[in-house]
């Protein structure tokens, strides 16, 4: 079973990684329900973190994931897979 959620920390991490875009977390929580592009992410980046999670945890996300606009709306439909399929 999963316990753990995917944080806003997570998120930071994987935008850097994935996408090469610095956030910070704290930051990221605060506009967690602005843009994406706004925060300088496009669909490629997003769809390389949906990559990531994916190999993380073993499992495919919903193909919506990837066209989640916000932090907010991306972290709750990964939460609740993640939650749903343990």
């Amino acid at each position: 079973m999963i316990t753990t959620e995917v944080t806003y920390d997570e998120l930071a991490a994987l935008m850097k990684k994935a996408a090469g875009i610095t956030v910070d977390p704290k930051e990221l929580a605060q506009a967690s329900d602005a843009p994406f592009g706004t925060l300088g992410l496009d669909s490629l980046g997003l769809l390389g973190i949906v990559g990531e999670l994916e190999n993380r945890y073993s499992r495919p996300l919903p193909p919506d994931t990837e066209r989640c606009k916000t932090p907010r709306e991306f972290l709750d439909l990964v939460n609740d897979n993640l939650k749903a399929g343990a």
